[in-house]
């Protein structure tokens, strides 16, 4: 068994926890920046990257003191070294790669998005039991929605089976928020605000997603602009008639993503979903999801909520995976922007070959 050290400064959190090769927890420090980015709407990258270098070191002196270890009783540093801002993740990795210097530990890179769709398998406080390989992963966040094959944790065993063509499914509910003056983060308002509204009574037509195409692909980008377009045309609505609005757009992407993901477990034979990613966190997708499962005999694994939003526990689990295979990088490891894993759908419109 490896216990890893994992750093996480992809976007807008510090994060920092220990973690075994087994899944145990030994502890999980989140320093999130919402504050920070409230005023504007959004994630600012400079702003992010300068907070992650004042929070850094206290976070991971944190993560080890509440683990009760010191870093020799680590058998390594794992970091996220893609995707992610550039700036955030290049403070991740220069501490990491400062520390692993200094004390002599190895040093593994992970790709958050492996990370999330292996969070399933942290052993903390709520989680349930683990699924077995293979699964089907949808992979649902502000930056990234696809769905996977998830054959083991190695790159190699992960294939991408169908994703967006244009905007993630999180970040059209937080621009939907920002339109609807909701606030920011936006898509847990969107959510508690769609659990008392009724979609049918919104009054709005909106897009399909493309929910009624066969293959796996999605587009959230002309439902956002259909709601751009009401609120423009009829103004932000208060009261109750801005519960049944976000309802009825709530509905519409969950929609797509279950029938989706659902179609992908048929599809490939494996009766077996794991949700991961910050909209994992969504109560109407969870709900909408392990209903439509049940009716077809396919099991839904969900993560804890502490599982699902960015978080240092996922990145260092599928760190000491790696530590315990014998794998090490060394201190040329670069960030990158975008994801290891291939991507096989195509960003933008048109017919497809």
């Amino acid at each position: 068994m490896a216990i890893a050290l994992g750093i996480e400064t992809s976007c807008d959190e510090t994060a920092a926890a220990v973690v075994s090769s087994s899944g145990e927890v030994l502890s999980d420090v989140v320093h999130s920046q919402i504050a920070l980015h409230a005023p504007f709407g959004g994630v600012v990258p400079e702003i992010a990257a300068r907070d992650h270098a004042l929070s850094l070191r206290p976070v991971v002196e944190r993560a080890l003191r509440d683990a009760k270890l010191g870093l020799q009783d680590v058998d390594g540093i794992a970091v996220t070294n893609r995707p992610g801002l550039a700036g955030a993740l290049l403070v991740g990795l220069v501490f990491a790669k400062g520390v692993a210097w200094a004390r002599s530990r190895p040093i593994v890179g992970v790709d958050h998005l492996v990370a999330h769709l292996l969070a399933v398998f942290l052993r903390r406080e709520g989680a349930s039991a683990a699924p077995l390989y293979p699964f089907v992963g949808l992979l649902v966040s502000g930056g990234h929605t696809a769905i996977y094959r998830v054959g083991g944790p190695l790159h190699s065993q992960i294939q991408e089976l169908g994703a967006t063509r244009d905007d993630a499914a999180g970040e059209a509910f937080d621009k939907v928020a920002k339109m609807l003056g909701l606030g920011y983060p936006g898509g847990p308002l969107v959510d508690r605000l769609a659990q008392t509204g009724d979609p049918s009574q919104a009054g709005i037509d909106l897009p399909s997603a493309m929910n009624e195409r066969a293959n796996l692909e999605m587009s959230f980008s002309g439902l956002k602009s259909a709601m751009a377009r009401h609120v423009e045309q009829r103004g932000v609505p208060t009261g109750s008639a801005l519960n049944h609005l976000c309802a009825a757009f709530q509905l519409n992407i969950v929609s797509t993503l279950v029938k989706k993901t659902i179609r992908a477990s048929e599809d490939e034979g494996i009766p077996r979903i794991v949700i991961g990613g910050g909209v994992a966190a969504n109560a109407g997708l969870r709900a909408h999801m392990r209903e439509a499962a049940a009716k077809r005999g396919i099991e839904v694994y969900i993560p804890p909520l502490a599982s699902c939003t960015d978080n240092a526990a996922m990145i260092a689990y599928a760190g000491a995976l790696r530590l315990e295979r014998g794998e090490r990088d060394d201190l040329s490891l670069a960030p990158a922007t975008k994801t290891a894993l291939l991507r096989v759908t195509r960003k933008g419109g048109g017919k497809r070959s």
